[in-house]
């Protein structure tokens, strides 16, 4: 991928997405693919992207017993996708099988591996959405036991959020990948994320990659929206 910043192309159509690969591609190190786009445009939304020379980040956060998910992580390399995420709640033994399906699906169809990346905690959760769902209250606590997880499971790489990026980095092999949404550029609204940075601090905390959507894609020209967050980081 050529820069730090991932478009999440969450639209309904793969035709509405694939204008928006065509308009910032020569801008943007890749696009991420998440469940409304994939059960709209499905495998094929995936393939016209990467016809285009994009790279994807197939968002679809497998969740399974060990065996399915797998699978799932199989066909995904099929499509020759460069990330994919799975739950790190779904326990070591998911974890362990995700990893090995990639890599062992990958060298038989002479591709790289993508990087699997775990997902810890959804940026739209808070303390108080832990604990209605029977959870450890405390976000960092609860981000921290899923990442150890993660890292023993030999994920190569995961999601969080930005206000957990710094611990992460301690904590975590400095070759892990920390794949990073929530991003919120300055004048920007939160919406429904919880747990925001702005894309210039959350590489500066050790954020590898930047997932950022409506303030691109719902922008008036999202070309240049995804520039001035480019010059953002770079001022």
């Amino acid at each position: 991928m050529r820069n730090p910043i991932i478009v999440a192309l969450d639209v309904g159509t793969a035709e509405a997405a694939l204008k928006l690969v065509e308009q910032l591609a020569p801008v943007c190190g890749g696009f991420k693919v998440g469940s409304e786009l994939f059960t709209a445009g499905g495998r094929r939304s995936c393939g016209r992207i990467r016809g285009l020379g994009a790279p994807v980040f197939l968002d679809l956060k497998f969740h399974d017993i060990p065996n399915t998910v797998a699978r799932a992580v199989a066909s995904a390399v099929q499509m020759d996708v460069q990330m994919l995420t799975v739950h790190t709640s779904g326990g070591m033994d998911m974890l362990r099988a995700a990893e090995k399906a990639a890599q062992e699906s990958a060298w038989q169809l002479g591709h790289t591996p993508p990087l699997v990346l775990g997902v810890t905690i959804l940026t739209s959760l808070d303390g108080d959405a832990l604990s209605q769902i029977g959870l450890d209250p405390n976000v960092n606590r609860q981000v921290r036991r899923l990442a150890n997880m993660a890292n023993q499971a030999g994920l190569r790489g995961l999601v969080c959020s930005p206000r957990e990026v710094a611990e992460l980095r301690q904590m975590l092999p400095a070759s892990t990948q920390l794949v990073i949404p929530g991003i919120r550029p300055q004048a920007v609204a939160a919406d429904d994320q919880k747990r925001t940075l702005g894309p210039r601090d959350a590489l500066a905390l050790g954020a590898n990659w930047l997932v950022i959507g409506r303030p691109i894609c719902a922008a008036a020209n999202p070309r240049a929206a995804a520039e001035q967050i480019l010059k953002e980081i770079a001022e």
